[in-house]
């Protein structure tokens, strides 16, 4: 049933005895195995051999780490596993997706307002080629997701914007670049389509409601697209698509609708049939609420494996799930049939990659490699240019603001506005210095006098931290005159720092202190620019902003860009929206 010479595979006859080889060489066990992404929960030795020997695996996905920790654990993972490794890396926007040093290119919605697709494919280039460095030879990318419901918490800044023509143009010019380093692949994800719905599938289940026909014109299109142009793998999310679904199964019921991950209509129907895919097909992370809710854990495992799913993402615990695998084997939920198809586009793809050519201690490029390319100039004169092209002035109603001089401005007030998201582990990794403190610092390095707004609630924090009594009425009370308030600053920049993404859509976080300064209430009283610096829907909370801009990103580069734009004037700013940054709300954009 899987076609080896065919796309995206496209192997010899010697590949594919390699293959044949393989599998009649294996045991239960390492058939088994080889279903099973493991999310490496330690870089020990003893715990890479373990997970390799005694569980047969055949792909790896990986905590964060620097290239040094992550080259080495790849190279005892490809030296002592008996089959070649598939090693995954998420870079959706840059090298740092493969290691914490590597180099952040840019995020898709960024590269999707310079509109220049050959952004888009420096960014398949060059991150996979810092991964590639250090013994990486998958990615988990391109994004495939069209953002239509600025609400959707998953997507963020993961997409190359709302326009799915768009969208396809630049996840293939992705694909290019990353197929421009030899034996390199990717998994586009998270078929069939996120963008749509307001919820968060680790959380909670996640549906695409389009009809088959606007599927096909949107979604599909990008998938068709990246398929045709030899996509070898996709990511299934955890993700409904019932009109499909009905399409193929026209008695399936409402309670009988499962997931991508689970739903045999939507990978042997849609994805395999329709649109002829012949790749291999691994799961989204297997510990999403879309998918855990579904079923019991132990029927999900085979479930997935039997509705035409390659690979499975990942172990919960690893004793556990791959009982319960190979358990789905012996039941006769996954066939003989299906076992043997999975093992075949899991080694075919490994054999696409050349992995079964190479000895064990060549499947890790030569260590010295990894410290030419990891952070390079080249790599981050990209991120310069990208930088560049791609901030946005994305609403404009006040013409004369800007450019920003000391002589017209020299008092900068800077409001820092932080989110209402749940904590999550970039918390853990915030930098000491905040994006206001290195935008106050630039200014002043420009002659203003820039300094950052101190809200009533946090002079009270710090009043009891103190010892003292805060001084509530300064919180339910206290106003300060609107001639004193215009005096004290020529200007106002807000910025809005929260990042879009998981559980609900992040939103701003507002003191609420009347009179203060956290809520731009005085866009009429004093010139206000408020800057969306990662979550690019602000306005959907500040609607009266009059200047608002888009950074994508608070990157020091991105800072320095964002100075010299604001001092030059509007002609500087040449992104344009690459999503609808009003939200589709009447008054964003009055």
């Amino acid at each position: 049933m899987v076609d080896m010479k065919a796309k995206p595979f496209y192997l010899t006859d010697e590949d594919c005895k390699w293959v044949e080889d393989t599998i009649a060489g294996m045991t239960l066990d390492e058939k088994i195995g080889q279903l099973f992404f493991n999310m490496g929960s330690s870089r020990e030795e003893d715990y890479l051999k373990m997970t390799v020997n005694d569980y047969h695996i055949g792909g790896i996905r990986y905590n964060p780490g620097k290239a040094e920790e992550i080259y080495e654990q790849n190279r005892i993972l490809q030296e002592n596993s008996k089959i070649p490794l598939i090693i995954a890396c998420n870079t959706e926007n840059g090298g740092n997706g493969a290691c914490t040093d590597g180099t952040m290119i840019g995020s898709q919605t960024k590269i999707g307002a310079t509109r220049n697709t050959d952004y888009a494919y420096q960014l398949g280039y060059m991150s996979n080629k810092e991964a590639a460095t250090i013994g990486c030879n998958l990615s988990f990318a391109p994004v495939s997701d069209i953002m239509y419901n600025w609400e959707n918490p998953v997507i963020g800044l993961r997409t190359y914007g709302n326009d799915p023509q768009r969208v396809a143009d630049m996840a293939k010019a992705y694909l290019e670049g990353a197929h421009a380093n030899p034996g390199f692949c990717c998994a586009a994800k998270h078929f069939p389509g996120d963008g749509l719905d307001f919820r968060d599938q680790h959380v909670a289940n996640s549906v695409n409601t389009m009809d088959c026909e606007e599927w096909d014109k949107t979604f599909g299109m990008v998938y068709q697209a990246l398929i045709d142009n030899g996509l070898e793998a996709i990511m299934a999310g955890h993700i409904m698509q019932p009109a499909y679904a009905r399409h193929f199964n026209p008695e399936i019921t409402d309670d009988e609708m499962m997931p991508a991950t689970l739903s045999p209509e939507l990978i042997q129907g849609l994805l395999r049939g329709k649109m002829g895919f012949n790749g291999m097909v691994l799961t989204d992370a297997s510990h999403m609420v879309g998918l855990t809710c579904r079923m019991k854990r132990s029927e999900v495992l085979p479930t997935a494996i039997a509705s035409g799913v390659d690979m499975f993402l990942f172990f919960n615990e690893m004793d556990e799930d791959f009982a319960s695998m190979k358990q789905g084997y012996l039941d006769g939920k996954i066939t003989e049939e299906r076992l043997d198809e999975a093992l075949h586009r899991i080694l075919a793809l490994k054999a696409h990659m050349g992995l079964h050519k190479k000895a064990k201690t060549e499947l890790v490029p030569p260590k010295e490699k990894m410290k030419e390319v990891i952070g390079c100039k080249e790599h981050v004169d990209m991120q310069k240019e990208i930088t560049d092209h791609a901030i946005t002035l994305v609403k404009y109603k006040d013409k004369d603001v800007f450019p920003l001089t000391p002589q017209r401005y020299k008092r900068i007030m800077i409001v820092y506005v932080k989110g209402l998201s749940a904590p999550g582990l970039g918390a853990l990794r915030a930098p000491s210095t905040s994006p206001a403190e290195k935008l106050r610092d630039r200014l002043i390095a420009k002659g203003f006098e820039a300094f950052i707004y101190e809200s009533p609630i946090e002079k009270m924090i710090k009043e009891a931290q103190a010892g003292k009594a805060p001084n509530f009425n300064a919180y339910f009370a206290g106003k300060t005159p609107i001639k004193e308030f215009r005096e004290n600053q020529d200007l106002i920049i807000t910025m809005v720092d929260i990042a879009g993404g998981f559980q609900p859509v992040a939103r701003p976080s507002f003191g609420m202190t009347k009179g203060g300064g956290e809520i731009p209430w005085y866009v009429f009283e004093l010139p206000v620019v408020v800057v969306g610096v990662q979550h690019p829907f602000v306005l959907a909370d500040i609607p009266q902003a009059r200047t608002y801009i888009n950074t994508y990103d608070s990157n020091d580069y991105t800072l320095d860009a964002l100075v010299e734009k604001m001092m030059a004037g509007e002609e500087a700013f040449v992104g344009q929206d690459p999503v609808d940054s009003y939200c589709g709300i009447f008054d964003t954009h009055i």
